[in-house]
């Protein structure tokens, strides 16, 4: 098996652009950011939020740090960071979430996205928001 990347990924209430441009600044790094404007999530979005940023990633040869606004999630202190799993097979991204979320609350069921991956979310029994993803092969 390979080893699991464990990356964290923070939760902004509309200000993620700014937030992680100014991490590039400081930490350097490729940043790549994706607005909800354009993709299947922003039709049941109020048109307010769709500017939002969708998915953020900074990326150096030291560390990952992904972010987003919540989108129309309330933010509090305490849900602003989830820890999120690259997983490498749909068979350890089921086990993951089958085993991590038992005794918690699913807040989002394993499903295939329109990024062409499986993804779900879930805060587990002690209060620590999870992410797993799995980049699925391209199909020939």
């Amino acid at each position: 098996m390979n080893a699991l990347e464990l990356i964290p990924y923070l939760s902004f209430n509309g200000t993620c652009r700014e937030a992680m441009t100014f991490y590039q600044q400081c930490l350097g790094g490729e940043l790549m950011i994706q607005a909800f404007e354009g993709t299947p999530a922003a039709e049941h979005m109020p048109e307010e939020a769709r500017q939002g940023v969708m998915h953020a990633i900074l990326k150096n040869e030291a560390f990952t740090l992904m972010a987003s606004d919540a989108g129309m999630q309330k933010i509090t202190q305490g849900n602003t960071i989830s820890l999120s799993i690259n997983c490498h097979s749909a068979e350890q991204i089921q086990q993951l979430f089958s085993q991590m979320s038992a005794g918690g609350t699913v807040t989002m069921a394993l499903e295939d996205t329109f990024w062409g991956a499986t993804f779900g979310m879930f805060t587990d029994q002690f209060g620590i928001n999870w992410m797993l993803n799995y980049d699925k092969e391209p199909q020939p």
